[in-house]
C-alpha cells in the first residue's frame, strides 16, 4: 500500500449530533463510548466541538465533554475542535485547559476557532458579536501569554502557566494566515473544495514563523470518510448529514440528523434538492480499496501530516464499522 498513509496521523472530531428519536444525553455519552472505540482502533486522537443553541448538535461545552472523554480513556489524545475563542475570556479558556492538562498530562489538545454564534439569538445570549470574531489574532495571543506566564494584567492562570497544551488554529478564511503568523499547527478542510483547501496549505507554509509552539508548519486536513463494504452503502452514510446540511441552508437551523432511510423518501422542494446534491459530492468515500486509494491521493497532494475525520450520520453501528474499515486501510497502509 502507500507511504503517505503509514506516514500520516488519523483522528476524529466527533461533533456529539443528535438524532430523530434519540435525547441529546445520549448523543453525548455516544461520543465518550466512540472514543474508548477508536482508543482500541489506534487512532492518534478524538477531537469534540462547540456549538451553541443548535438543535442538531449536543456538544455545547467541549471542555466539560473533553474532560468526560479523557476520563474514560488511558492512551488517545483528546481535545477541541474547537474551543471558539471569541465567545470566552482568553484567560478562563487557559485555566480550563490547565485543569484539562493538569488531570491528564500529555494528552490534551488545545483546537481553537473563530467563530461566533450561528444565530442572532445566540449571539445575543452568549454577550458577543460578529465583529468579535476580528480580533481572534489578539485573543490566540493572548491565550497563549497565559501558558507562558508573559500577561501584562500581573494576573496568572492557575494552573495553566507553565504547562504545554499544544494549541491548533482552526483555519476557516484568514485562519490560515493567522496560523501561520502565529506558528501554530493549522487545522484546515473540507475536502469537498480541494483547490481551496490547497490554497490556504500552501499559504500556511510560505508564511509559516517558527515559534515555541511549533518550528515548522503542521497541516491537519479534515473532512467526511465514509468506508463501506459496497459503494452503495459508503453513499448511505453520507445521506442523513446531507439532508440536515440542505435543510439548514433552506431553514436556519440546523435539525437532528434523520435516517438514510427517511431522507431517501422526504419530498424535497428543487432548492432543497441541489443544496441535498451537492452535500453528497466531493467526500471520500466507497470501499476499503476505493478509498485507500483516495486518501493516498490526497495526502500526496497536500502533503498534510494529519487527517481529521469529521464523518456523522445516523446509524451509529455504521458508523462504527465505517472507523473500523478505515482502521484497517492506515494498518495496511
Amino acid at each position: 500500500m502507500s507511504s503517505s498513509i503509514a506516514q500520516t496521523r488519523f483522528s476524529v472530531l466527533d461533533r456529539s449530533r443528535t438524532r430523530e428519536g434519540h435525547e441529546a444525553a445520549e448523543a453525548l455519552r455516544d461520543t465518550v463510548g466512540l472514543a474508548r472505540e477508536l482508543e482500541e482502533l489506534g487512532y492518534h486522537r478524538i477531537w469534540v466541538s462547540e456549538h451553541h443553541g443548535v438543535p442538531g448538535v449536543a456538544g455545547s461545552a467541549p471542555t466539560v465533554l473533553a474532560a468526560a472523554v479523557a476520563a474514560a480513556t488511558r492512551r488517545i489524545r483528546v481535545g477541541t475542535g474547537g474551543v471558539m475563542l471569541p465567545n470566552h475570556q482568553p484567560f478562563v479558556v487557559a485555566e480550563q485547559f490547565g485543569v484539562l492538562e493538569s488531570l491528564f498530562p500529555g494528552r490534551i489538545d488545545m483546537g481553537l476557532g473563530r467563530s461566533v454564534g450561528f444565530t442572532d439569538g445566540v449571539r445575543r445570549a452568549l454577550g458577543r458579536d460578529k465583529s468579535d470574531a476580528d480580533d481572534f489574532a489578539g485573543q490566540l495571543d493572548e491565550l497563549l501569554g497565559w501558558f507562558r506566564g508573559t500577561s501584562p494584567t500581573r494576573a496568572h492562570a492557575r494552573p495553566a502557566e507553565g504547562l504545554t497544551v499544544p494549541p491548533f488554529v482552526l483555519a476557516m478564511g484568514e485562519g490560515a494566515d493567522i496560523a501561520a503568523r502565529a506558528g501554530l499547527p493549522m487545522v484546515i478542510g473540507d475536502l469537498r473544495n480541494r483547490e481551496k483547501m490547497q490554497r490556504g496549505i500552501d499559504h500556511y507554509r510560505a508564511a509559516f514563523r517558527p515559534s515555541p509552539w511549533a518550528r515548522e508548519p503542521y497541516v491537519v486536513i479534515s473532512g467526511t470518510v465514509a468506508v463501506a463494504a459496497t459503494p452503495e452503502e459508503a453513499r448511505r452514510l453520507l445521506l442523513p448529514e446531507a439532508w440536515s446540511m440542505a435543510y439548514a441552508r433552506t431553514h436556519g437551523t440546523f435539525p437532528p440528523l434523520s435516517s438514510a432511510g427517511e431522507v431517501e423518501n422526504r419530498t424535497m422542494t428543487d432548492r432543497e434538492r441541489g443544496l441535498y446534491e451537492s452535500g453528497l459530492t466531493g467526500h471520500i468515500a466507497g470501499t476499503e480499496e476505493q478509498v485507500a486509494h483516495e486518501l493516498e491521493t490526497v495526502l500526496k497532494e497536500t502533503g498534510a501530516q494529519e487527517l481529521l475525520v469529521t464523518t456523522s450520520t445516523y446509524d451509529r453501528e455504521a458508523l462504527l464499522d465505517s472507523y473500523r474499515r478505515l482502521a484497517r486501510i492506515i494498518e495496511a497502509g
